[in-house]
């Protein structure tokens, strides 16, 4: 799946850090679940789909911070449909919010299903916010050396 209507920014791109600065959309990760990821049901477990979620998430916030980042805060996450083995997801990742030491963003999870005859479904969504920490794991402002 691609989203060319949404651009990506560098690594080596100088982050814009204004409070009411609102980053596009950028696919920041792909995966496919594995058997072993799956519950009793054949599903994938809910638990699998929000680490994941949370790795595809702090993909900005450290572009942005240039240093380490911790997950503060899970805002809000709603499963949409179940993802099964074999479906290829896409992670989405659009920064809402950069404030002083914490940075707001919003994920949306689409499943690539059926090869033969693909089609895909938005599953997941969630926004989480990350905050900037230095080496003693304290809170710093973004743009400050970790």
């Amino acid at each position: 799946m691609s989203d060319s209507t949404s651009p990506t920014v560098p690594p080596s791109a100088p982050p814009s850090l204004s409070p009411e600065t609102i980053g596009p959309r950028e696919l920041v990760m792909r995966v496919m679940p594995m058997p072993a990821d799956a519950n009793g049901n054949g599903d994938i477990f809910g638990g699998w789909i929000m680490a994941q979620v949370d790795l595809a998430g702090s993909v900005l916030p450290a572009r942005i911070s240039r240093g380490r980042i911790a997950t503060v805060a899970v805002n809000e996450f709603v499963f949409k449909q179940p993802v099964s083995v074999g479906d290829l997801l896409s992670f989405y990742a659009q920064v809402t919010r950069i404030g002083r030491t914490s940075i707001t963003v919003h994920v949306e999870v689409f499943a690539e299903r059926n090869p033969a005859n693909p089609h895909v479904v938005k599953v997941t969504e969630a926004n989480l916010t990350y905050v900037a920490i230095d080496r003693e794991g304290k809170s710093r402002v973004f743009g400050q050396q970790p």
